[in-house]
């Protein structure tokens, strides 16, 4: 599903660059729950965001769904991220002026040419399973950061993307809202294939991974899988 080689980020600001990530590899099969896990500044979001296609590594190639994703241009780049990819953020980024229906809704309108009826059988599924199905009709200032995040779940599974990308994706909630979340995840994994990879220090959300990869000052250290307790 997932391929990079070598892959490489360094910023530049003035005179002063910054080398986030010093040469991935990496491979992620389809339908993996994947953890990346690393102190803050080990390059976990900056690998997150150049596997969403919202930045562009140094050097280096990233493969997704047999698509060479750093080959495209801004305009691809978007095409593909509302086709295939769903993003959950630590800070939600739900849209102020709609309601959390309205929020759900969006990526169906913008990316994907779905009938009114589907789209409305879709969300209203989603957001019963996520327990919001009751403030469908509020905005985003009306409600709680659980309340939020929950939100935010149900929008970035509601294209069935294939892969989903995460960044902290249970910061802001309870543990029963939590494990109803990764419920979900474990759901559309088992009948749509779809991967995803968290950034966490969740220990609920790294209990549930297969793959655990541990980075450190833009580095992969450690690799463990449910079956290797001892890394390697």
């Amino acid at each position: 599903m997932i391929r990079l080689q070598k892959v490489k980020k360094t910023y530049r600001s003035g005179e002063v660059s910054v080398e986030a990530l010093k040469g991935i590899d990496l491979e992620i099969g389809k339908g993996s729950f994947t953890s990346l896990i690393g102190p803050s500044g080990s390059g976990k979001t900056t690998l997150l965001n150049l596997l969403g296609c919202l930045d562009s590594p140094t050097s280096g190639n990233i493969i997704i769904a047999g698509t060479e994703v750093t080959r495209l241009n801004r305009k691809e780049a978007a095409e593909f991220r509302g086709i295939n990819l769903g993003f959950i953020f630590q800070n939600f980024n739900l849209i102020q002026v709609l309601t959390v229906y309205e929020n759900v809704e969006y990526p169906l309108i913008m990316v994907q040419d779905i009938p009114a009826a589907e789209r409305k059988e879709r969300i209203l599924g989603l957001l019963a399973k996520v327990g919001m199905l009751e403030q469908k009709d509020k905005y985003p200032g009306q409600i709680s950061g659980g309340q939020k995040q929950r939100a935010a779940v149900a929008r970035a599974l509601v294209t069935n993307p294939k892969l989903v990308l995460a960044d902290e994706p249970t910061a802001n909630l309870d543990h029963q809202n939590a494990f109803k979340v990764i419920e979900i995840m474990h759901e559309m994994k088992r009948i749509l294939g779809t991967t995803f990879i968290f950034a966490t220090h969740d220990p609920k959300i790294v209990g549930e991974a297969e793959v655990i990869y541990t980075l450190e000052d833009g580095v992969i250290i450690a690799k463990k899988t449910q079956n290797d307790q001892g890394g390697n």
